[in-house]
């Protein structure tokens, strides 16, 4: 469930953003993850821990300093599409330098004795690559939706709910399944 927490910035802010509202929900974003890191920082969590939230923090100061640099820009109608471009890009780029993002929430759920295990890692590198994956996918299909008809508003929640259940429901299930076949 603390994983989850983790997504808070992202869920709040598209709720926020909506036309012409995505300027309060950078910033909505950015205050929450900016509190999230710091909290979690401050209770002893590590870096590698909390990278969808800090990973969050860089993106909605992005985007808020966006809206107010280029509040009309064209980029307001692909929000819901840049969100999943940064994350799978958060997604890719851990596993690029062989650090998945779930290895660090990983640790903190599984016994000490399991983290050196290659089979720890290569479960959080499938985890992290099937992540990676569907929000790759969510920004591909949110942008072929927005490009097409920017207020199908029932389109865009069906594929933002398919790629956020499906890859958690995985990732519930497929370390049970992996421990399974090395018991």
């Amino acid at each position: 469930m603390r994983a989850l927490i983790g997504f808070l910035p992202w869920i709040v802010y598209a709720v926020i953003a909506t036309g012409d509202q995505w300027r309060y929900g950078a910033i909505t974003g950015l205050a929450i993850a900016v509190v999230l890191v710091l909290w979690d920082r401050r209770s002893g969590r590590a870096w590698d821990e909390i990278v969808i939230e800090t990973s969050a923090a860089v993106f909605f100061a992005l985007i808020t300093a966006i809206s107010f640099i280029w509040p009309h820009t064209e980029l307001v109608k692909y929000g819901p599409a840049l969100v999943n471009v940064w994350l799978a890009g958060t997604a890719w780029g851990s596993l690029a330098i062989g650090r998945p993002f779930t290895l660090g929430i990983a640790k903190t759920m599984a016994p000490p004795e399991v983290h050196a295990l290659p089979v720890f890692y290569r479960v959080n590198a499938v985890i992290t690559a099937v992540w990676a994956a569907f929000f790759t996918i969510a920004a591909v299909a949110l942008t072929v939706v927005l490009a097409l008809d920017p207020h199908a508003t029932a389109m865009v929640i069906a594929i933002k709910a398919l790629t956020f259940v499906l890859p958690t429901l995985f990732t519930v299930r497929y370390p049970k399944i992996v421990e399974a076949r090395h018991s």
